[in-house]
């Protein structure tokens, strides 16, 4: 089913891989296609605890195919998608505000995770800004590229970026368009963390499986809803919700479990979503 990614489960983690690399897995419609129903795939599947995604050869991807941006500046139509690609991961209750067209991964209950093996541009910035942590090989570069093509803030990187390192390093980034070396993404906060390239998927995986084996997955696709809701709350709303939904963890089979593992100095054994 799948020409453009990779896409493999391995207890209790999805890796999602895109597969251009002689394009330097350069984006497209079909590859978005394909990543949204990987996407959902695993988050319907039960072994799955968390997300990776990441990119094939030396880079993680170029940004829009520009045989696809040639298309359309020419007036040119999208490529069909095949009907059996057709899916719709995230929760609906979380709204339209985080189920867009690339935001979609802010509203999926397990965690997501990009491992940025190189270069990164245009839209695949926003897409890895998406996901809820980042972590950069040392050779990774970013660059939004958009005002360089005579573009705008694209797929609501604007209020991501912003968000994740200011509005003045966002409009730095936005407004030159220059190149972002993996350093500087991590003093920015652009990245969790920069690694050496070939400690990269490595060190992600560790992490995953630490997650898998150490938090509750209903505990974080409860704290990822309400770290992405929140941003648009004042602090006493914000406040007062976790309040309840502390109240209703109280009565839940992994609070138990969480402080039976801990008083009994063994590792938990949390219900899969």
């Amino acid at each position: 089913m799948y020409e453009q990614i990779e896409y493999a489960v391995d207890d209790p983690l999805a890796t999602i891989t895109l597969n251009r690399p002689q394009a330097l897995n350069a984006w497209t419609m079909r590859m978005g296609a394909e990543v949204k129903h990987a996407m959902a795939q695993a988050e319907r599947d039960e072994r799955v605890v968390a997300i990776i995604l990441t990119g094939a050869g030396r880079g993680f991807c170029a940004g829009a195919d520009l045989k696809d941006l040639k298309s359309m500046s020419e007036g040119g139509g999208a490529s069909s998608i095949p009907a059996e690609l057709a899916a719709e991961p995230g929760n609906p209750e979380m709204g339209d505000d985080f189920r867009g067209t690339y935001t979609y991964p802010m509203s999926i209950a397990k965690p997501v995770i990009a491992a940025i093996n190189g270069p990164i541009a245009g839209m695949a910035v926003p897409i890895a800004l998406a996901c809820d942590l980042r972590f950069a090989s040392d050779r990774a570069v970013f660059t939004t590229a958009f005002s360089r093509r005579g573009l705008i803030a694209e797929w609501g990187v604007s209020w991501l970026l912003d968000r994740l390192v200011g509005p003045a390093h966002a409009l730095d980034v936005l407004l030159s368009a220059r190149k972002v070396d993996a350093a500087e993404a991590e003093r920015i906060g652009l990245v969790n963390r920069t690694l050496p390239h070939d400690e990269l998927l490595p060190f992600v995986r560790a992490y995953a499986k630490d997650l898998a084996e150490n938090c509750s997955p209903s505990s974080m696709a409860t704290m990822k809803r309400q770290v992405y809701e929140h941003l648009s709350e004042r602090l006493g709303a914000a406040e007062k919700d976790s309040i309840r939904l502390m109240l209703g963890t109280f009565e839940q089979p992994d609070f138990r479990e969480g402080v039976m593992s801990f008083l009994e100095k063994r590792k938990p054994a949390f219900s899969r979503i």
